[in-house]
């Protein structure tokens, strides 16, 4: 799996596309927190907290981890490398947590340098200082596990199909429907708020932004995780046959 892993590091970063991964993600929500006016800006809020950056990275992620991940199983198949792939000595399981932790991994160095606000924010807090660091922490864990979500859910659609640009759309639509789709519905049904928004990612991503991790978030996540991860095995193993 380990090999896997770099190669799948060593792609990213042999390509401008891990570069520009980090940038893009670092650039936008510096120019929605800083620059540009409107319910996003820091500076404006008055508040010393990262909620809207929280707030924020969700909706980028939804579209730049499907374009992490939509190369992962579809390059493979477009190039005829998967069946090369598929007989090396290494278990499919293996192989499909090696290109979950590649594309992990490099989101993970893009979401680092945001740490930077942290130390930010303290400074400009009124003491000084003066940051909720319990929500903080929180919220990071949140954006850890929903970076696990969106990555398999990625990694699986790169398996329906050798358009990268078909498997992005569907991972794309996965994972905001995912995240936005069970809070929209919570509001068109009557009497069924608590019931369908706690099936939603946005619902769990929220309470651990409040700085409790509570272990019900922590499995709902996981279980999202593992289980695109086992449909992916799944596709694999029907494709092998």
């Amino acid at each position: 799996m380990k090999s896997i892993i770099l190669r799948e590091i060593k792609s990213f970063f042999g390509s401008p596309i891990g570069y520009l991964v980090i940038a893009i993600f670092l650039i936008s929500n510096g120019l929605f927190l800083w620059v540009f006016e409107g319910d996003y800006n820091i500076l404006n809020t008055g508040y010393a907290d990262l909620t809207p950056f929280f707030t924020l990275a969700p909706w980028i992620l939804i579209f730049l981890i499907p374009a992490v991940t939509m190369r992962s199983f579809s390059d493979e198949k477009k190039q005829g490398t998967l069946e090369l792939l598929l007989t090396k000595p290494l278990s499919i399981w293996e192989i499909v947590n090696g290109k979950f932790f590649g594309s992990f991994l490099l989101i993970i160095l893009a979401i680092i340098p945001t740490l930077i606000y942290v130390k930010v924010i303290s400074d400009l807090g009124f003491p000084e200082g003066n940051i909720d660091m319990g929500s903080t922490i929180g919220s990071y864990f949140g954006l850890l596990f929903l970076i696990a979500s969106y990555s398999a859910i990625g990694i699986f659609t790169s398996t329906l199909s050798e358009n990268q640009i078909v498997a992005f759309i569907i991972a794309v639509f996965l994972c905001f429907f995912l995240y936005f789709g069970f809070e929209g519905l919570s509001s068109l049904i009557p009497g069924s708020n608590n019931f369908v928004s706690v099936l939603g990612m946005q619902n769990h991503f929220k309470s651990m932004s409040r700085g409790v991790i509570d272990t019900r978030d922590v499995i709902y996540f996981l279980s999202i995780t593992i289980a695109f991860l086992c449909f992916t095995v799944y596709q694999l193993k029907s494709y092998k046959a």
